[in-house]
């Protein structure tokens, strides 16, 4: 037998051989997604920053990956967790890692904010829950990237009846017709109104006014 055929021999029989089984460890961030659900339902939520908030929030759109580096880029864009989940979704998107699953768990979570905050002043006494009426319209429509003009239709007792979206403008400009305000109202039988507009060029800020139609 030849050097060279010894030579094959030996290399084909070592490819043939069993590798020792390669350990493989959970990544890092494993460890750390328990831990912060861990202080979630020990804690509250309160003892969570927002960006925290965002990777509990992410986990359901990524599961097999570290969510904190994505979710401070989503506070250091938009400034906020409440500015995260009011951002539509082209904006959302412009964030590097965001896709359409990421987008659309944080809308769902957006939606299901507002309808809690609604659910918080439907069929009662508005004018008693004024920080109820205002914590509702920042949720709904604070983070609209156009100025809105929306309505509260209250009954009698002041209670809510229905919220519309009357108008949509611009950004700093939304046209407000007075007499498809008072047909609507006459429609719905409400007795009082909440005027109420947006500022998209500062988010926090909206302005309420109340008005009697009876």
């Amino acid at each position: 037998m030849t050097s060279e055929e010894d030579e094959r021999g030996f290399f084909g029989e070592a490819q043939l051989r069993p590798t020792e089984p390669t350990r493989t460890e959970k990544p890092h961030y494993h460890g750390h997604r328990e831990r912060l659900r861990a202080r979630f339902l020990e804690a509250g939520p309160d003892a969570l920053a927002d960006y925290e908030m965002l990777e509990l929030i992410l986990f359901r759109a990524f599961r097999q990956s570290d969510t904190k580096p994505l979710a401070k880029a989503l506070i250091a864009r938009f400034g906020s967790l409440a500015e995260v989940l009011g951002a539509p979704v082209h904006l959302l998107r412009e964030v590097k890692g965001i896709g359409d699953a990421a987008a659309l768990e944080l809308k769902i979570i957006a939606a299901a904010a507002q309808r809690m905050a609604k659910s918080g002043i439907k069929g009662r006494q508005v004018l008693t829950s004024w920080g109820q009426v205002i914590d509702y319209c920042r949720t709904s429509m604070a983070f609209e990237t156009i100025e809105q003009f929306r309505i509260l239709f209250l009954d009698k007792k002041n209670a809510l009846i229905a919220d519309e979206v009357q108008q949509t403008g611009t950004v700093d400009h939304t046209p407000v017709y007075p007499r498809e305000v008072v047909r609507r109202a006459l429609e719905l039988s409400a007795t009082a109104i909440i005027l109420v507009h947006n500022h998209p060029t500062h988010p926090f800020s909206i302005t309420l006014d109340h008005a009697q139609t009876r």
